[in-house]
C-alpha cells in the first residue's frame, strides 16, 4: 500500500465533518473533525512516520481522533466515513465541488427540496426555487447555477442545448480558418439527439491540417482508426469536449456524411435494404445526400429522423410529411409568472408573448401543494383570475388562458375541487413529489388524473432530468390508450433538460390521435425560447403542426377547449 500522508488524513477528516454537517449530526463532533482535519493539515511531521501513542499528544487530536488516524493508516480508510458516504446519495456528494454551498445549504437542499442531484439543483436555480428557503438569496442562487453550468461542461456528456453554440462557433472556426476544406457537422449532434456525447465533423481536409489547427487551440489528440474511405482523429477540448473528425478521401464525402448522421438501427435497416454500408465498398462521387437517397428508390429522410428503421419503410411508399418548424408554435403554453416561482409579472410574460408575435399565453402556475413553488391557494387562484381578466381587456385580441399546473397527488387526485378546476380554461396534471416509485405505483397515479374531467394536458410524463434524474417508470403505450379515450394531450415538455415526453414515443401517440403539446415549461421571458429546442426533438419523431397543440391558431384554440370542456 502506498504510504499514506497526511493530507490523505486531513481530507477523510474533512469530508467526514460535513457529511455528519449535512446529516444533522451532532454539532460538537462535527466540528472536532473538521478541526482535527485542519491540525494535520498543517503538522510538520508525517503522522505516518510517528507512533499510534504519540498521537493522542498533538493538540486537537486526542484518544477517540487518534485511533481513527490508525485505523485509516492500517486500513487505508476512514470506516466512519465510509457509513456516511453509503448513506449520502452521489448526487449530494457532489454537491461539496459545488462554490458557494456549504455543508448547511446541501442539508436544505436536500432534506428540504427533495434534490438529490446536481442537475436536479440547477434546474431548481432556473426555476427560482432556491429563493423560497433559508440562507439562498438571489446572488447565491446565481452563483450556484453558474458554477453548475460550468462543473457540467467538464463531465464528458452534455445536452444539446448546452453545447449548440459551441458547436457552430469551432465549425465557423474551422470552414473558416481552414478555407477550401469543406467541414460539415454530423453524427449526434447533426441528428438533433437531446444529450450529446461528442461533437463530430466530416472534412476534405487532411490529417496533418486538422492536426494543426487543433493543436493551435491546445486540444489534445489521439490516432483513430483508418476506414478504406476516410481516417478518423479523436481530440478533446481544454473544456472536455471531445471531437471526432472524419477526413475524407476524395469522392466519399457524402457518402461518409450519411453514413455518420444515421443511427445504428438505421443504417443496419439501410444495409439490409440497399446492400451498402458507405464504409468499404466502392462508391459513385455522390454531388449530395439527395442523391443516395435516389439511388436506393427512396424519398428523402432529414438527418434527425434517421434513427428507426421503420422510418425507411414509410420513406419507401411517400414523401416524408415536412416536420414542424419553430415558426409554427403559434403560442406559449405552460409558463409560471411571480404568482408562483417564475421571474417575471404576467403582464410582463403577456407583453412578451406579444413582441414575439404569438397569439395567446397559457399561464399555468403551480398548484397549492406545489408549496415549495409558492403554489396558488383558492384565494389566490381568484385574484390571479381577476387580473387575467383586466389584462385581456387592455391587451385584446391577445389573449390570456387561464391554467394551472396541477399537482397530481399521490392517490391520483388532482390538487383542487372539481369546483376550482372548473374555473380553468385548462388544466396541465403534473406530478412534482414523490417520485421515487414503481411503475405500479406511477400509473396509478398517472392514469387517475387522466380519467379526471378537468385534465386537458399531462405534463412531463416521466418526470425526468437529462443527465440528472431518470424518471420514474411507466408503461407508455397505455398511457397513449388512456389519454385517447380521455381526450387529453400530453406535452412535449420543450425545457432542455426535460423533453419529456420522450421523441420516441410521439409517433404512437400521433396514431393514436392524441395530441401533442410542446410548452416551454417558462418561468422567465427568456424561457420562451425553450420551444426551439422541443421542435428539434419533435423533429426526430416527424411531428408536423398540424399535430402539435401550440401551433393552432387563437380560434382554432378556442374551439378545442370548448370542445374539450364537454363532459368526458
Amino acid at each position: 500500500m502506498t504510504k499514506i500522508d497526511n493530507s490523505y488524513i486531513a481530507d477523510q477528516f474533512s469530508l467526514l465533518a460535513k457529511l455528519m454537517d449535512i446529516h444533522g449530526e451532532n454539532s460538537f463532533k462535527t466540528r472536532s473533525y473538521s478541526t482535527a482535519a485542519f491540525t494535520i493539515e498543517k503538522l510538520p511531521t508525517e503522522l505516518a512516520d510517528l507512533p499510534a501513542e504519540k498521537f493522542v499528544s498533538i493538540k486537537n487530536i486526542g484518544d477517540a481522533i487518534g485511533k481513527k488516524i490508525t485505523q485509516i493508516l492500517t486500513t487505508g480508510e476512514l470506516p466512519l466515513l465510509r457509513e456516511y458516504i453509503e448513506k449520502t446519495p452521489a448526487g449530494v456528494l457532489e454537491m461539496l465541488q459545488i462554490k458557494g454551498l456549504g455543508p448547511k445549504k446541501i442539508a436544505t437542499i436536500w432534506k428540504e427540496m427533495g434534490i438529490e442531484s446536481i442537475g436536479e439543483l440547477l434546474y431548481a436555480c432556473q426555476e427560482n426555487r432556491l429563493l423560497l428557503y433559508k440562507g439562498f438569496g438571489e446572488k447565491t442562487q446565481l452563483n450556484v447555477q453558474e458554477t453548475i453550468e460550468f462543473f457540467l461542461k467538464s463531465q464528458g456528456s452534455h445536452l444539446y442545448a448546452e453545447i449548440e453554440a459551441y458547436a457552430n462557433d469551432l465549425d465557423q472556426q474551422l470552414n473558416k480558418q481552414i478555407p477550401g476544406h469543406l467541414f460539415a457537422l454530423t453524427g449526434e449532434f447533426r441528428r438533433q439527439l437531446p444529450i450529446i456525447d461528442r461533437l463530430e465533423w466530416v472534412t476534405k481536409a487532411d490529417g496533418p491540417t486538422v492536426k494543426s489547427f487543433f493543436a493551435q487551440h491546445q486540444f489534445s489528440f489521439e490516432e483513430g482508426p483508418a476506414e478504406d474511405h476516410y481516417t478518423t482523429l479523436f481530440f478533446k477540448s481544454p473544456e472536455g469536449v471531445l471531437i471526432n473528425i472524419y477526413c475524407v478521401k476524395t469522392g466519399y464525402f457524402q457518402a461518409v456524411l450519411f453514413r455518420t448522421s444515421c443511427s445504428a438501427e438505421f443504417l443496419e435497416e439501410w444495409t439490409g435494404r440497399t446492400g451498402k454500408t458507405y464504409k468499404d465498398d466502392r462508391q459513385p462521387d455522390y454531388p449530395s445526400e439527395e442523391a443516395i437517397f435516389e439511388e436506393a428508390g427512396l424519398h428523402y429522410i432529414p438527418s434527425p429522423a434517421r434513427e428507426q428503421a421503420t422510418t425507411i419503410t414509410r420513406a419507401a411508399s411517400s414523401p416524408l410529411p415536412t416536420p414542424i418548424q419553430p415558426g409554427d408554435i403559434r403560442s406559449i403554453i405552460h409558463s409560471h409568472s411571480k404568482w408562483s416561482d417564475g421571474s417575471n409579472t404576467l403582464e410582463e410574460m403577456a407583453k412578451a408573448c406579444i413582441a414575439q408575435d404569438y397569439e395567446y399565453l397559457v399561464i399555468s402556475d403551480h398548484s397549492k401543494s406545489a408549496f415549495y413553488a409558492n403554489g396558488l391557494n383558492e384565494e389566490r387562484i381568484r385574484a390571479q383570475h381577476q387580473e387575467i381578466d383586466e389584462l385581456n381587456k387592455r391587451l385584446a385580441p391577445f389573449v390570456i388562458f387561464k391554467s394551472i399546473e396541477c399537482d397530481i397527488l399521490n392517490d391520483g387526485e388532482l390538487d383542487y375541487s372539481n369546483a376550482i378546476l372548473s374555473t380553468f380554461d385548462l388544466v396541465i396534471a403534473s406530478v412534482h413529489s414523490n417520485l421515487k416509485m414503481s411503475e405500479e405505483k406511477a400509473m396509478h397515479r398517472l392514469l387517475r388524473a387522466i380519467e379526471n374531467p378537468y385534465t386537458t394536458i399531462l405534463g412531463h410524463l416521466t418526470g425526468r432530468l437529462l443527465l440528472s434524474r431518470p424518471g420514474y417508470p411507466v408503461n407508455h403505450r397505455r398511457i397513449i390508450e388512456a389519454c385517447a379515450a380521455n381526450v387529453v394531450a400530453i406535452e412535449l415538455n420543450a425545457h432542455p433538460r426535460r423533453l419529456d415526453m420522450d421523441w420516441r414515443w410521439i409517433p404512437a401517440a400521433v396514431d393514436a390521435g392524441v395530441p401533442i403539446s410542446i410548452n416551454p415549461d417558462a418561468h422567465s421571458v427568456e424561457g420562451y425560447a425553450h420551444v426551439r429546442h422541443g421542435v428539434l426533438a419533435a423533429q426526430k419523431a416527424g411531428l408536423t403542426a398540424a399535430q402539435n397543440l401550440s401551433s393552432m391558431p387563437l380560434d382554432q384554440f378556442k374551439n378545442f377547449l370548448a370542445a374539450r370542456r364537454a363532459p368526458k
